[in-house]
């Protein structure tokens, strides 16, 4: 038996609810992992919110980190006693304990803790993506980066410096700009106090930026596209402030030719290769320094209700992991 948060039924923070889940054994394909801790993250809130829909009753959960307890049938890159990490499909993560599909679990290189895998897979592996993946970045591109002083930012901060793209944060005060700045912002933005679109073709002589990276959605959608230059990626990849309304694609013309995606983690990670590579490549950047992972906010996984509550009241900086 495993304590498990679930959700019965969708709503705020008081629709979750800790039980003991019996966990099995492992299939052909799977394995059974005992958790260290496990990361917290907005995609939780929007599957508990009913945002993006589950089917009821439902685990929560998309990353942690722990020690592979059993192996089922067919798994070769993972054994018994193994330290391991994983952002993937389908939630649970919040758990004690689980049987899941093994080919998106990652073995943990020695020079990461647990504490700290369980703080970075879903949003190292992001960055990954964000700027390898989706539109790829180069030296000398200007990036903007909404919620630069969150989980995903200040991996995102650190990542454009090792790789020379001048990273160009908001955050909603002047404490998080620091923050952003001490891992590697370029320059970054008070929301609250300034007119950012402006603030941001000051900072790039009205050239706008190469590409945005906006996990915030309906409240800085307009002014991310105001923020491009012409032939501009506009990559929208969250919903924090809620879900972009519907909006005239002659907007894009009207602008400059704008391009505008919206991908997920877990397109990217549903190959196992890929998925294994895009770990490795993030295992790189923090065994080598260039990425430090900052864990801000440790909660009980009993207290797993503060830890969302915190999270939706943006009170949060770097990373939050739930410990068990």
């Amino acid at each position: 038996m495993a304590q498990t948060v679930i959700i019965e039924r969708t709503g705020g923070p008081e629709v979750m609810t800790l039980v003991d889940r019996e966990v099995g054994s492992p299939g052909p394909g799977e394995v059974r992992i005992a958790h260290a801790a496990c990361g917290l993250n907005f995609i939780d809130v929007y599957q508990r919110s009913g945002l993006y829909p589950l089917d009821l009753p439902h685990a929560l959960g998309m990353e942690a980190a722990g020690i592979i307890e059993a192996v089922g049938d067919g798994v070769t890159h993972l054994k018994v006693g193994d330290r391991a990490a994983y952002a993937a499909t389908p939630a649970g993560a919040y758990a004690e304990a689980r049987v899941m599909p093994a080919a998106q679990v990652c073995p943990l290189p020695e020079g990461i803790s647990l504490d700290e895998a369980a703080a970075m897979m879903l949003k190292g592996m992001t960055v990954e993506y964000l700027f390898h993946r989706t539109h790829p970045v180069a030296r000398g591109d200007t990036v903007l980066f909404h919620a630069a002083a969150g989980g995903v930012g200040l991996i995102a901060c650190q990542w454009a410096r090792s790789e020379g793209i001048t990273l160009i944060g908001t955050a909603g005060t002047d404490e998080k700009c620091a923050l952003a700045l001490e891992h590697g912002a370029a320059h970054c933005i008070n929301y609250r106090t300034e007119d950012w679109p402006a603030r941001v073709q000051e900072l790039t002589n009205r050239a706008g930026v190469d590409v945005v990276m906006d996990s915030v959605g309906a409240d800085t959608f307009e002014g991310s596209l105001d923020s491009l230059k012409p032939l501009g990626m506009m990559i929208s990849f969250g919903n924090a402030s809620g879900p972009v309304p519907p909006f005239n694609l002659a907007v894009l013309a009207q602008k400059g030719s704008l391009k505008i995606t919206r991908p997920t983690l877990f397109a990217h990670t549903g190959d196992r290769e890929t998925c294994q590579e895009m770990a490795r490549h993030l295992f790189e950047k923090v065994v080598a320094g260039e990425v430090k992972i900052r864990i801000d906010q440790r909660f009980a996984l009993s207290d797993v209700r503060a830890a969302h509550e915190a999270l939706e009241a943006r009170k949060t900086t770097g990373s939050t992991i739930l410990t068990l």
